[in-house]
């Protein structure tokens, strides 16, 4: 202890002058001497005290806190353990001779009451004590005399700290150590700030940081298949910085916190009763995470049982908790079920011993151990049962005393065993791990300085302890007497090694129900977890669920609404698959989902088939009217020189079969697979197909309505009707049709496309657009209509020249046949096969027209009548029974046209007669009757011509 020389009052403000000269860490301590210190002489009264050669200071809860005072009247039996257990490794080292040989070991230990602010008051002794090696030199007092460190009796310099148990007295206590470079190990302070170097530049520990015990919580919410939680954290350093580091792993494993709750240093049942009511209004975030100390852990069990809830909650709970058995004592039905992680610790064999062979007789040197055997063995020790029974009979004179309420005394015969339900603390290892590498650092120490010379040489007592903790500490590494491992990282931290546990319920061999933790899992780096092995909230085997919303059948996806982990499910369409849990994403043309929606897969071309219905119909339509255009190609060849032949105009009707015959064949190129070979033969083949029949129907109609029509005008011959005339011109209609198919295609060229009919289906098609193959066929479309406007005006010529008529009823059912197939082909268009068929069947339709109104009355009359098939009968006989019945079905050509002629003479006087024979003479008059007599008719001549 420090004593600073104090002059007289005048002399006051010369020593404040003379101190600014004095090094600020000295100026801090008296600062804080001066402050008041609650029940100091209490603190300097009751502390562990053994003189060394070298003294490890020690801070641990040996009392609860108190509520007025900073105290409470209550020993924390973890932290009374935790005291014995750097007791029992100090006793060790000393019988050593391999560790610090002839050195001892001294302690000074003190009581933080689990409160900061009085941790950081009870260091100040600690401070003193190691102000011992300061420079003095700058010093003066107010006398004039020489400053002085006088010791106290108990103690040397302090080397390093045991402690403190909270994180919250640690970050205090550290801050101060660190100012006088006093080394610190903590067994059981786990926030992550305290692995700040820039910090904490002096302070290491046993344990890991909460950051490692974080992961280790958020990897058994993962493991139990739950998405939404609530938290519950004391306030300070502990509960704040753990639950950050949990709620931000959890956020970046899709983890959502539905409430984030914290327990005030000085709770009372009323702020429990609240954060019970506040997590009720969560009611799907079943699963509630504690990172509190263990005082706040047993009030929200109790505000739990006040509360009487009809649905439980499944408790998840830091080391705070841990394995403690007190906590939990009358509130075992609130906590069945829970998980809790402990560090992974081994019991020190010799430790169990020790405390059973302690009593308070022979265990004087703690001053606290009787009032913890009191409370353990709940009867009164009997150097303070006089005082409790002289106490009593004072209330019994004056009427208020209780004899139920006297204490009984503690027995000689009281062991701290495990039939008396001693059990070791979990943070007794990391005590002993710490007193050993503190011993181990310095035994090191003395080897470089000293050599293998025994006890304390100076060099050791003087080196700089920020060295010591740099050099040394911090690269200490050993096995301890529980057989782990024991180094520290760069930040001071030790190895993190976790263990699961399930508070259940257990039945013992006598058969009475009791309750225990059962280890279910471990983490180093990563979890192993048997979920199938634990029971959960009330004693259910089935894991509860704690989601805000259900996961999402497949295909479907989330969307957000309200909290992050709160949505509805949507259905992705048919076409898309589930990009992630948020986004549906479209396959793209071609593709199609699979079921489960988790990518996609390209979907089989189609194409019409040979074996489909929709290509077996037109094709035995395109079969049949081959077979039949053949036949009549056949048969009108056989018959090439007979009249009717002839007078049908036989190059023009070679024309003509060749694109029937065409179009029958176009079906098969229209019903084959798309290439670009068979997509160039349907562009030539459909539009040159037709402009070949109506190109030499327009050229007959056209032929006969300009003879006829000059008849009726000028006896001058109409040009280009001979036969050659007639090819050529139908010839260039066909032509220009090629030009218009070869245009075409440098517009839009040939090959093949993928068409998209719905998002399911892929069809091969040609390269062809509906409006552009509609297009295609205007130039048709007008032959046609100029033929049909053709066939209307030849309409009513005699009945000798009656093809007119027959062209007349073809083009009529072709413009039908057309005005349907328009809409039937565009109303088709998302139907492949029904389009192609409909475009079939109407290009048969269109030829078969042709091929039966035209060729079907000439293959009757070639086949079944063939008597009809000479001059007479076939030009004038239909004639000449109505007009002169006299002249005789054996007159000549030559005669009928005279007797023609004669009619015409003997009609002049009449009205209707007159127009029609009258054109007929001109033309007979044209072409000369003696043509028409040696040629065999009008027609026929003309069409040799």
């Amino acid at each position: 202890m420090i004593i600073v020389s104090r002059g007289r009052e005048r002399a006051r403000s010369q020593q404040a002058l003379k101190m600014q000269r004095a090094p600020w860490p000295l100026l801090l301590l008296i600062t804080l001497q001066r402050l008041p210190v609650q029940s100091r002489m209490h603190t300097e009264r009751e502390a562990v005290l053994i003189p060394g050669d070298i003294v490890l200071g020690g801070l641990f809860p040996v009392h609860e806190k108190g509520g007025s005072s900073a105290c409470g009247p209550s020993i924390y039996h973890r932290g009374m353990q935790r005291l014995e257990a750097m007791l029992f490794a100090v006793d060790q080292i000393n019988s050593e001779n391999d560790i610090l040989p002839g050195v001892m070991l001294g302690v000074h230990i003190l009581d933080t009451c689990g409160r900061e602010t009085y941790a950081l008051n009870q260091s100040l002794h600690f401070v003193r004590a190691s102000l011992s090696n300061i420079d003095i030199s700058v010093l003066e007092c107010a006398d004039k005399s020489t400053p002085r460190v006088k010791r106290t009796a108990n103690a040397g310099p302090i080397f390093g700290v045991i402690g403190g148990s909270y994180s919250s007295v640690s970050l205090q206590v550290a801050n101060l150590l660190r100012l006088f470079h006093i080394p610190q190990i903590s067994p059981a302070s786990t926030a992550k700030a305290l692995s700040d170097k820039t910090r904490f530049d002096y302070f290491a520990r046993t344990v890991p940081p909460d950051t490692f015990q974080s992961i280790a919580l958020v990897d058994v919410v993962k493991s139990a298949n739950w998405s939404y939680v609530s938290t519950v954290y004391s306030e300070g350093s502990y509960g704040e910085y753990g639950i950050e580091v949990f709620t931000r792993e959890a956020t970046e494993r899709n983890v959502c916190i539905a409430a984030a709750l914290k327990v005030p240093s000085a709770a009372d049942d009323k702020v429990f009763d609240d954060i019970i009511q506040r997590l009720n209004k969560k009611p799907n975030a079943r699963a509630i995470v504690l990172f509190t100390r263990a005082e706040d852990a047993r009030g929200i069990l109790e505000a739990a049982r006040r509360s009487n809830l009809s649905q439980s909650f499944q408790w998840l709970a830091s080391d705070g908790w841990g394995r403690q058995s007190k906590l939990v004592e009358g509130l075992e039905e609130e906590a069945e079920g829970a998980i809790t992680v402990e560090l992974q610790s081994k019991n020190i064999p010799d430790f169990d011993e020790y405390m059973e062979s302690l009593t308070p007789e022979n265990n004087r040197r703690n001053p606290w151990f009787g009032e913890y055997w009191e409370e353990v063995f709940g009867c009164t020790l009997k150097k303070n049962l006089f005082a409790i029974e002289r106490g009593s009979h004072q209330q019994s004179i004056t009427g208020r005393g209780n004899s139920a309420n006297q204490s009984h005394g503690c027995s000689s015969a009281l062991r701290l065993t495990a039939a008396n339900g001693y059990e070791q603390e979990s943070k007794v290892q990391f005590v002993v791990d710490a007193v050993y590498a503190f011993a181990l650092a310095l035994n090191k120490l003395r080897l470089d300085l000293c050599g293998h010379i025994e006890g304390l040489c100076t060099p050791v007592a003087n080196y700089d302890r920020g060295a010591f903790y740099r050099n040394y500490l911090l690269n200490v590494s050993f096995v301890d007497p529980a057989g782990s491992e024991v180094k520290f990282d760069e930040h001071g931290d030790g190895l993190a090694r976790y263990e699961i546990l399930n508070f259940r319920k257990s039945t013992s061999h006598n058969g009475a129900n009791g309750y225990h933790y059962r280890v279910v899992g471990k983490w180093y780096n990563s979890l192993d977890i048997r979920t199938e092995e634990m029971v959960w909230a009330r004693g259910t085997k089935d894991i509860p669920i704690s989601a805000c919303s259900l996961p999402c059948e497949p295909g479907m996806i989330k969307k957000q609404q309200g909290d992050t982990c709160c949505w509805v499910c949507d259905q992705c369409e048919a076409y898309e698959f589930v990009y992630d849990e948020y986004t549906c994403m479209d396959c793209g043309a071609g593709y199609w989902p699979h079921p489960d929606k988790r990518g996609c897969y390209k979907l089989p071309i189609k194409h019409i088939r040979w074996s489909s219905a929709f290509a077996i119909a037109p094709a035995v339509i395109s079969c049949l009217g081959i077979v039949a255009t053949l036949a009549v190609a056949c048969l009108l060849f056989q018959h090439r020189d007979t009249p009717v032949v002839r007078a049908s105009g036989r190059e023009l009707s070679v024309i003509l079969l060749a694109g029937v015959l065409v179009c029958y064949l176009n079906t098969f190129l229209l019903l084959a697979t798309p290439t670009t070979a068979t997509c160039v033969l349907q562009r030539f083949g459909v539009g040159v197909s037709f402009s070949a029949v109506y190109g030499a129907l327009l050229t007959k109609t056209n032929r006969i309505a300009r003879i006829f029509d000059s008849a009726s005008r000028s006896a001058v011959r109409p040009r280009y009707i001979s036969p050659t005339s007639q090819v050529c011109v139908a010839a260039a209609l066909i032509a220009f049709q090629v030009v218009l198919t070869l245009v075409w295609m440098i517009i839009e060229p040939p090959g093949t496309r993928f068409f998209f009919p719905d998002r399911g289906q892929v069809i091969l098609k040609c390269n062809i657009q509906d409006m552009s193959f509609l297009f295609s066929q205007l130039y048709n479309a007008i032959l046609i209509l100029i033929s049909t406007i053709y066939a209307v005006k030849t309409r009513k010529i005699p009945e000798n020249f009656n093809e007119s008529k027959f062209i007349g009823f073809t083009m009529y059912t072709t413009c039908i046949i057309w005005l349907a197939f328009v809409p039937i082909y565009f109303g088709t268009g998302n139907a492949h096969e029904t389009q192609i068929t409909t475009l079939c069947v109407a290009i048969s339709l269109s030829a078969s027209v042709t091929l039966v109104c035209l060729y079907s009355p000439k293959v009757y009359i070639i086949v079944f009548q063939p008597d009809k098939n000479i001059r007479g009968k076939v030009y004038m006989g239909s004639t000449f029974k109505k007009q002169s019945s006299s002249a005789g079905a054996s007159m000549s050509k030559c005669e009928s046209a005279m007797a023609m002629r004669r009619i015409v003479s003997a009609s002049r006087s009449t009205i209707r007669p007159v127009r029609f024979f009258l054109s007929l003479r001109r033309v007979t008059h044209r072409v000369g009757l003696d043509d028409v007599c040696s040629r065999g008719g009008l027609l026929e001549n003309t069409s040799r011509r």
